[in-house]
């Protein structure tokens, strides 16, 4: 009997691409099913009481809820093809580390910087800009954060840094020439299909705050 997947999902949400990413990532089959915030729907207080937030993953039944938690799911259950995670557990340990420092530090920053105004968007730009380095130093001259192969840190970095680096509306701020690892990056993972294919078109984003009078604050 085939798995029953099904991913409650939010499109502009880059905590969402992750998930798509790594569905994607293993040839899963899934059913992407959008929620609308103004109305949520029954099964997603159901499956994510607590929260109540996407993204959150069914599998057979089960939900499983935080992007970084459903993507190590995927990677543990669907693990016959396309590991994102090493097999050594201080490399495991490693990788982990990174993913939440992209959390903690990359992914608040970043929508701090979104919402924000003024001086404290400015500040905001250069702690974001601090981050940046951190992982550019990190990333060294590896194609992926694990090496050759993509893999967990890069499904936690790549929705929102390519949101930043490609939309222009975001400033453009991230410069190639200071930067080189992570630009090239960013540019080895959009070729993949798993990412082009999960991370919406500019013009749609634009659209979509235009529309709920986010322009100036991002989402």
């Amino acid at each position: 009997m085939a798995d029953e997947v099904i991913l409650l999902n939010f499109w502009p949400s880059p905590y969402g691409m992750r998930v798509l990413i790594a569905l994607e990532e293993k040839g899963i089959k899934y059913e992407n099913r959008e929620e609308d915030f103004s109305n949520k729907s029954l099964l997603l207080l159901q499956m994510n009481p607590i929260h109540k937030k996407i993204p959150v993953l069914i599998h057979n039944g089960k939900s499983i809820c935080e992007s970084l938690n459903i993507v190590e799911y995927i990677d543990e259950v669907w693990n016959d093809h396309s590991p994102l995670f090493p097999s050594d557990p201080y490399q495991r340990a490693q990788v982990k580390f990174w993913a939440n420092y992209i959390d903690t530090k990359i992914y608040e920053i970043g929508f701090k910087f979104s919402k924000a105004e003024g001086e404290v968007k400015e500040a905001a730009k250069k702690e974001f800009l601090e981050g940046v380095k951190v992982l550019e130093e990190q990333l060294g001259n590896k194609p992926y954060f694990g090496g050759d192969n993509f893999g967990f840190v890069d499904v936690a970095l790549v929705p929102l840094f390519c949101m930043f680096y490609t939309y222009t509306f975001a400033g453009k701020f991230i410069d190639d020439e200071k930067y080189p690892n992570i630009t090239s990056w960013a540019k080895r993972c959009l070729k993949k299909e798993s990412v082009s294919k999960s991370i919406p078109k500019e013009d749609k984003v634009k659209r979509f705050l235009e529309e709920n009078g986010l322009s100036q604050r991002g989402h």
